[in-house]
């Protein structure tokens, strides 16, 4: 069965993610918990599939409120129609423009997520990050990356960017499960690796706040009940931090209201 072969890929890929990423992952972690006690802010951008596990650490029970969630508008798909994403992701000056009206100062971090890591806005992002002098945590497939040429005029990739690199260990073209009875592979493993990464990265976060003696925030879950002495105290968090904590950056859109 198809189905069983993929879940057999599945847990290959989980058990290579544990022996293979969990130093970067570690990195990335202390990037983002010193960057919290330093006063900085945590940026997380994806698009236009790689929006998907960026998504799922923002505003999340069990989760934490220093996820600021960058959306880019044409770049994500609540946004049609489809196709726009494409050319956007490969229009070069757009992801340089882009960044400059984030809000983004020197010391903050910033996640870009990006599986093939080609295309000239996650590069265009990542380059000038770096040179604002953010720190930069990468999601990428590294294999992906490297088997096909830059869309960049300068030929770098993503990656070449980033001070830690996540790698979501997706094979070229996403796609996993070959059957001859089929016309292409089946099976993509990008979006659920990319959303285990990343929730085991901000689990890692928040070890790494106790370790340098900080309570880590944490959202709970707005379904069940709550105990609200704790919620009195996170919500006076939040707005105390409300410039770093879990906001929702749309420059594009704030411009057109």
């Amino acid at each position: 069965m198809l189905a069983d072969k993929y879940l057999d890929h599945a847990f290959e890929l989980l058990q290579s993610l544990r022996e293979t990423q969990m130093e970067n992952i570690e990195k990335a972690a202390e990037l983002i918990a010193q960057g919290y006690v330093d006063g900085h802010t945590f940026y997380a951008w994806g698009g236009p599939h790689s929006s998907l596990p960026v998504q799922d650490i923002f505003d999340r029970a069990g989760g934490s409120p220093l996820v600021n969630l960058v959306i880019t508008p044409g770049l994500s798909y609540e946004d049609g129609p489809i196709k726009i994403g494409t050319q956007l992701e490969r229009l070069e000056g757009y992801g340089r423009e882009f960044f400059a009206q984030i809000g983004a100062e020197a010391g903050d971090t910033i996640l870009l997520v990006s599986t093939s890591g080609r295309n000239p806005f996650p590069i265009e992002m990542a380059l000038a990050a770096k040179e604002a002098g953010l720190k930069v945590i990468g999601m990428t497939s590294l294999a992906y990356s490297k088997a096909f040429p830059s869309r960049h005029h300068s030929g770098a990739k993503m990656y070449e960017y980033c001070d830690v690199i996540l790698d979501n260990l997706t094979q070229p073209g996403d796609a996993s499960i070959v059957d001859e009875r089929l016309p292409q592979k089946v099976g993509p493993t990008s979006g659920w690796m990319g959303i285990v990464i990343l929730q085991t990265l901000m689990v890692a976060v928040a070890e790494h706040l106790l370790a340098k003696g900080v309570t880590p925030p944490i959202y709970l879950a707005g379904n069940v009940d709550k105990d609200e002495q704790y919620k009195q105290a996170l919500a006076t968090l939040v707005n105390e931090n409300r410039t770093r904590f879990g906001g929702i950056h749309s420059p594009m859109k704030k411009r057109g209201r």
